[in-house]
């Protein structure tokens, strides 16, 4: 190769767009809040007693966090129990929800979405990056999936040197 010969980036110069969910992931600790330790003999709820054990918990420290409320035992837990714990949490916490970190996950990326605007995808190739070091759901990607599909000329998943076709637009 003739050294004067410029080495040109085609990917970076392309319309291709590319879209990262790691890039709106958004940061605080993500808490499995689980109440089987707040149960007798960690399989009966005691109303009088749990309501206790609500009342007198510091919820302070959930502050800024993502919580997801869940038991992990065995036991039949009536609504109200998961739904007075998050009544407590919600004034603290960023997202809480009731059920496993997955789930939380989910939640997060689709209300983070529903946020996004999308137009600058209209038309064009995207690619949806595809590694990523947070904790992204797989629905996180369908949710994706779903808000670029009526926009974009086309949709691709991976990095732009390996990419794997998803969609094309028949227009």
């Amino acid at each position: 190769m003739n050294q004067e010969e410029e080495i040109i980036n085609r990917v970076s110069n392309s319309v291709l767009k590319t879209f990262d969910l790691e890039e709106i992931y958004p940061e605080g600790e993500r808490i499995l809040f689980d109440i089987k330790d707040w149960l007798f003999q960690e399989l009966i709820l005691k109303e009088r007693d749990f309501r206790v054990l609500v009342k007198n918990h510091d919820w302070s420290k959930y502050r800024k966090c993502f919580v997801a409320i869940t038991c992990s035992a065995d036991a039949i837990i009536p609504s109200w129990a998961f739904m007075l714990i998050a009544a407590e949490l919600t004034p603290f916490a960023n997202k809480v929800v009731i059920g496993d970190l997955e789930l939380l996950e989910t939640v997060i990326y689709q209300e983070l979405l529903s946020f996004v605007d999308f137009k600058e995808f209209a038309d064009k190739p995207v690619i949806i990056k595809g590694c990523a070091d947070k904790p992204i759901p797989n629905s996180a990607y369908a949710f994706l999936i779903a808000k670029l599909q009526p926009t974009a000329k086309s949709i691709m998943f991976g990095e732009a040197c390996s990419t794997v076709p998803l969609y094309k637009s028949k227009k």
